[in-house]
């Protein structure tokens, strides 16, 4: 291995090969990926539901929705390389009084900021996918210019992206810790041996937190384990990919080949590494609320589960920006479960930080580790 580099990224997720090719493209110098995994994409990345949104309830989330949406919609196009991206829209299906007010606040922040949101009835909502239980539904809200992406097409086209580009990937190789001397980054350690570098970035998904202590850096944030279930294939499936929320559940849904993809929160989540489904749960909590919320689901029969971990800030807004007290230690963490759909523009982000000393594409000044010491936090409301 070479000891010496400009840039280190450490995590192959998405986010991390989104930052690999930005700084990259931007001419940084040498720049390596380092994941600890044999392959990209094989952590929070690999097991996410690949939806990304505009309706979001804080303004810095919707902003950057805006300018990684199009990223994502026009990556083809930009780099030449195959992703699969469907376009059906994100449906919040919400019922009582107190919980609709809150969309209907969401709604007419995103129209002000230019989002094609829509307040629709329970008649509209199962006009949109048919099925839908709606007897108790208050309303619903619904973007068109939501939809789905490959999230393991987007991470390997920006991989292949960054080493046109110059970058050096490489897999199996775990950073045991950053190095810090005098306040300043020295360079990472590895199993291959020292690395030195002047610039790392952070992008270690759940276990930043580990990598961030190695530093004398603490984050607060945490791992979250969520289950995933896929179907097989079922009459009355839905025909489009539009995905669903049940707002008060935050259970989701939406159309996986011949079957359905769902998955859902739970209100006593535990901090925890362990990315092994909870079948207990599966069976007691996600297909009871999947056949209340989308009835079809009954003659469907589970395929496939997984679980994968979401890393959690208090106020489920991601830390961005270089970590106060350590020159060049540059921090893209704590996304709540967010990360796929951001991760173009923050790639994008972390290069301008490194290039230019401030992030300039979207103002994440609010997006600082220091606002959890100030007590300045930015809440989400709509966490899926």
């Amino acid at each position: 291995m070479n000891p010496t580099a400009d840039v280190v990224v450490v995590g192959g997720g998405v986010v991390g090969a989104s930052a690999a090719y930005h700084l990259a493209a931007a001419g940084v110098g040498r720049v390596v990926l380092l994941e600890r995994a044999p392959t990209l994409g094989a952590g929070s990345t690999g097991a996410c539901a690949g939806g990304f949104r505009h309706q979001f309830s804080s303004e810095v989330n919707i902003r950057l929705s805006q300018a990684s949406i199009p990223m994502i919609v026009g990556f083809q196009e930009q780099h030449g390389l195959p992703l699969d991206v469907w376009r059906d829209g994100y449906l919040f299906v919400v019922r009582g009084e107190e919980l609709w007010s809150g969309f209907v606040r969401s709604a007419e922040l995103q129209r002000s900021l230019g989002v094609d949101v829509r307040l629709v009835t329970a008649a509209e909502a199962a006009e949109i996918v048919p099925g839908l239980a709606t007897r108790d539904v208050r309303g619903a809200t619904f973007c068109p210019d939501d939809g789905i992406a490959d999230p393991s097409g987007l991470t390997h086209g920006y991989a292949t992206s960054a080493r046109r580009a110059g970058a050096e990937i490489r897999t199996g190789v775990a950073v045991r810790a950053v190095r810090v001397g005098r306040g300043r980054v020295l360079g990472v350690t590895t199993p291959e041996g020292a690395i030195d570098a002047p610039v790392v970035v952070n992008a270690a998904g759940p276990w930043a937190g580990v990598l961030a202590g190695t530093a004398g850096v603490e984050l607060p944030l945490e791992p979250v384990p969520r289950n995933v279930v896929v179907t097989g294939p079922f009459p009355g499936r839905p025909e489009r990919r539009t995905l669903v929320i049940d707002a008060a559940t935050s259970f989701y849904l939406h159309r996986e080949g011949a079957g359905a993809l769902m998955g859902m929160g739970d209100e006593e989540e535990r901090s925890s590494f362990d990315a092994v489904p909870d079948e207990r749960f599966i069976a007691e909590r996600i297909v009871p609320t999947a056949l209340g919320v989308f009835p079809p689901l009954a003659e469907a029969g589970i395929e496939r589960t997984w679980a994968g971990l979401y890393e959690m800030t208090p106020d489920r807004h991601p830390i961005i920006g270089e970590a106060p007290g350590v020159v060049g230690f540059v921090l893209a963490n704590g996304f709540s479960g967010h990360g796929f759909q951001h991760a173009p523009v923050v790639g994008r982000l972390v290069a301008e930080i490194v290039t230019e000393g401030r992030a300039r594409s979207v103002d994440v000044s609010s997006l600082g580790l220091e606002r959890f010491s100030t007590g300045e936090l930015v809440r989400e409301a709509n966490v899926v």
